[in-house]
């Protein structure tokens, strides 16, 4: 078994006590042990690429109410379990559950994505409440019940997988009112009014742990926070914004749940891969496609399990291609504790026959 950055001792012991017995090749990864070949599960892996996924959603009003009802949102999350008997199932829904949680307008547009009502200074901050979180009408108890339903519905050797934005990357999306290409606004906030927009950063901080505490208590085993933005701020800032603010929910998630792994992925972060993962003690770091595999080998497995990291268009490529940068990755992080993935999620247009035939590749890579 491998030590991992973050966990010291006794932590390590209480995951280690946790999987001995376990079925479940992804928990006796994130305790440090290298098994091969190693389990496999993919982001955005319920979703439009899934023919069975858009018969569903075709008969939901929008977006979020496919999220909110607990029926059809345990249904998605067991769809590619049922297809392709991934190694984990990881709930069906979306990091924008927060802000909607917290008061902030919100809808989305098909074909075109969230759309929100910014939040740029501190008076329409003071419009959002934390508290909300806590009421029995708040749309996320139909979150947890989901988290429930979908536990008790997988194969015992199949791991249940909560998660939430990270706080840099659900504030871009507050602040910037939906999707960006430069994220002007939000950068210009943090930079003018560091302490202002601090108090934005800290109400989703809060918001997270209560909401992933919920989600462990529901019944998920692994804990991911998704910092998909994270990549667009210099030096000074990605300290600030990103590795803090994912340091403290580290820290309240397991003080509370000492034997739940939790797994980073601050996207774009390069070369800072290694901090962040020495500094918010997280159980796993997922990288990115822009991560050279023997890089994240050298530099990340000595100390910390790595989840990653095919390019998502080598699976919609699909064949020769697929197959071989997928054998690389292996063939580089092998060695020691990994989780298959990719470096982001799946393309709406991949075939399902290319994930079939990933999954074939992978599981023909070794035994365990």
């Amino acid at each position: 078994m491998v030590g991992t950055v973050g966990l010291n001792s006794a932590r390590r012991n209480a995951i280690a006590q946790d999987v001995t017995t376990s079925d479940k090749p992804l928990l006796r990864v994130l305790a440090g042990e290298a098994i091969s070949p190693p389990p496999v599960w993919l982001m955005r892996q319920a979703g439009r690429y899934l023919p069975e996924y858009r018969a569903v959603r075709a008969k939901t009003r929008d977006f979020l109410q496919l999220c909110f009802t607990p029926d059809l949102a345990t249904e998605v999350t067991l769809q590619p379990i049922r297809r392709y008997g991934f190694d984990a199932a990881i709930l069906f829904s979306d990091i924008l559950v927060i802000p909607h949680a917290l008061g902030q307008a919100m809808r989305f547009v098909e074909g075109e994505g969230p759309r929100l009502e910014p939040v740029r200074d501190a008076r329409a901050l003071g419009k959002l409440s934390a508290a909300r979180l806590g009421s029995r009408q708040s749309p996320l108890e139909a979150v947890y019940q989901a988290v429930a339903a979908i536990r008790s519905a997988l194969p015992r050797e199949t791991a249940l997988i909560g998660f939430a934005g990270s706080p840099w990357t659900v504030a871009c999306y507050m602040v910037e009112g939906g999707t960006s290409r430069d994220f002007h606004v939000v950068k210009q906030w943090a930079m003018s009014d560091p302490e202002e927009f601090a108090g934005l950063i800290d109400l989703v901080v809060d918001a997270t742990i209560e909401h992933l505490s919920r989600q462990v208590v529901a019944g998920a085993e692994v804990i991911q926070l998704f910092d998909s933005h994270a990549g667009v701020l210099p030096d000074g800032a990605y300290e600030r914004w990103v590795i803090d603010p994912n340091a403290r929910i580290v820290e309240a998630v397991r003080a509370k749940h000492p034997a739940v792994p939790i797994i980073g992925f601050p996207r774009g972060s390069g070369l800072r891969y290694e901090a962040f993962a020495t500094a918010t003690r997280v159980s796993a770091v997922s990288v990115d496609s822009a991560v050279p595999a023997r890089w994240a080998a050298a530099k990340l497995q000595p100390h910390v399990v790595v989840q990653g990291n095919l390019d998502p268009v080598y699976l919609l490529a699909g064949g020769t291609a697929m197959r071989r940068a997928a054998g690389d990755i292996l063939e580089a992080l092998g060695q020691g504790p990994t989780i298959f993935n990719l470096g982001h999620g799946v393309i709406k247009e991949t075939p399902p026959d290319h994930v079939a035939d990933l999954v074939s590749c992978i599981r023909g890579s070794g035994a365990r």
